[in-house]
């Protein structure tokens, strides 16, 4: 029987021990994308057909988070952390020795299903850990901020790896942090497992699930080179109603569903997915953005677009566990509002980007919306761990990763969409309103070449506009959470 010091340490060893797996997990997925150059040359294949190396784990990321919080809840969080971890390792290594594209993606697939495992059991596995509602928000918090640790450590890790040994190095990174964090999940966290045991497991609600994600995450990522109208998204559109209707029939007459319906009754649940959904559209769609800007316009390296995200990782490492520190002292909704309402003005003060900026220019905007979005993210979270049924808390979680994936999805399809026909909206306003009275071709040259360059700019400022206004009306949608603490001390319920 460990004493009280001792297990109040272990409770903070075992939030540790989930921030590797996930910061490793998210880590892989901003790593490998700078070493897609690489892989080009090396397989002889098109910029296209190497969208298909991200395109595929994105899929089988989206498809099996739902599949693996179930299987936590039933038959145990521990193990199919551990599984997950073990098979993403695996996949890590093969992934290094991939020979052409087809290799590649296989291994790619092994790695985003065992990645996918993460989400909802770390989750799950603090819930359960962190009982009390205050610690609890504080312990989600900070591990909240391990995903923006790993979105800036993902250019500085892979610039370096990639130039000294080469693309497998991105890949076999994981093998060294994995084991640690294998070997820490061994000895720290306990085993748990839902009050409500199962007897069957949802197969089919799993199929039409993962086969409606796949058709909706897969439009999101090749709908703007297929065409959004083109026959190849229209069976997409078409695959996702009909999939996703035959999900919601499925688990309305099952006894042991795989998403549980009765969720979305809960306003407090639906609420805090709404304000989830348009919060991580919002940033992704614009910032997502802003190395491309960087390295277009400034003439940055990809390393050094990475240097620019270093004070967004602290100010939000910093933001997420202070925000949780108030919970229980001021209602959740006011927190995510006002966190999200700074997080706007973040994303508002872009706008004003020009090939002429600094990198404080970048850096100040992308503090001040990292440390909003990091204050209420605490909030944002604990919300959903804490009006669900204990036993149910493992695919709750999935439930919010499988949002958050797909807003982002969303939000990087809608504002490449956005800057793309800005861009040529832009151009043609541009050039109706300029004159040139030189016919010489050096001159006409460089004069239609500041037009393009002032249409792009132009449309950056716009997509960085809609995206604040989409943030700040996901701010207000949280004011719709109308959660409070009837005693602070223990949970958060629904008023």
């Amino acid at each position: 029987m460990l004493k009280k010091v001792n297990q109040d340490n272990l409770r903070w060893w075992i939030l540790f021990t989930v921030i590797i797996g996930t910061f490793l997990g998210r880590l892989d997925g901003t790593i490998v994308n700078l070493a897609l150059p690489k892989m080009i040359n090396d397989f002889g294949i098109t910029v296209g057909a190497a969208g298909w190396i991200a395109t595929a784990y994105i899929l089988a990321n989206a498809v099996f988070v739902p599949i693996w919080g179930k299987l936590g809840d039933t038959i145990g969080r521990k193990k199919v952390y551990i599984f997950g971890f073990s098979i993403f390792i695996l996949g890590s290594v093969l992934a290094s020795f991939a020979w052409n594209l087809s290799s590649m993606i296989v291994f790619r697939i092994i790695q985003a299903i065992a990645a996918s495992a993460d989400y909802p059991t770390a989750m799950a596995i603090i819930a359960v850990t962190f009982k009390e509602g205050k610690e609890r928000a504080q312990a989600l918090g900070i591990w909240s901020s391990s995903f923006a640790a790993a979105i800036v450590f993902g250019p500085l890790l892979g610039g370096p790896l990639i130039d000294t040994f080469g693309w497998p190095s991105v890949f076999l990174i994981n093998l060294p942090i994995g084991i640690i964090g294998i070997l820490m999940a061994l000895r720290f966290i306990n085993e748990s497992t839902s009050e409500v045991k199962t007897t069957h497991f949802d197969w089919w609600g799993a199929l039409t699930l993962g086969g409606c994600l796949s058709s909706l995450v897969l439009v999101l990522d090749k709908g703007l080179d297929w065409g959004w109208f083109s026959v190849y998204a229209l069976i997409c559109y078409f695959m996702t109603i009909v999939l996703l209707g035959l999900f919601i029939k499925i688990e309305q007459k099952t006894e042991e569903p795989i998403v549980d319906l009765k969720f979305f009754k809960i306003p407090a649940f639906v609420n805090a997915l709404v304000n989830n959904f348009i919060v991580f559209m919002g940033m992704m769609g614009g910032v997502f953005l802003l190395p491309i800007f960087a390295q277009t316009f400034l003439g940055y390296t990809a390393t050094q677009s990475g240097y620019l995200f270093i004070p967004m990782a602290i100010a939000m490492m910093l933001a997420s566990p202070l925000g949780g520190s108030f919970t229980g002292k001021i209602q959740s909704r006011y927190i995510i509002f006002w966190s999200t309402l700074v997080a706007s003005i973040g994303l508002f003060l872009f706008t004003r980007i020009d090939p002429k900026s600094t990198a404080l220019d970048l850096i100040i905007p992308l503090v001040i919306m990292a440390f909003g979005l990091g204050f209420g993210m605490a909030q944002r979270t604990s919300i959903i761990a804490s009006v669900v049924d204990k036993h149910e808390i493992g695919i709750a979680s999935s439930v919010l990763a499988l949002v958050r994936n797909i807003s982002g999805a969303f939000g990087i399809a809608i504002f490449a969409t956005i800057l793309n026909n800005s861009t040529e909206s832009n151009i043609l306003k541009i050039s109706h309103f300029s004159t040139l009275t030189s016919h010489n071709p050096n001159v006409v040259q460089q004069f239609v070449s500041l037009i393009i360059l002032k249409a792009q700019v132009n449309a950056y400022a716009n997509v960085f506009l809609i995206s604040a206004i989409v943030v700040f009306v996901g701010a207000f949608a949280a004011l719709l959470l109308k959660v409070k603490n009837e005693r602070t001390d223990i949970k958060i319920q629904i008023e």
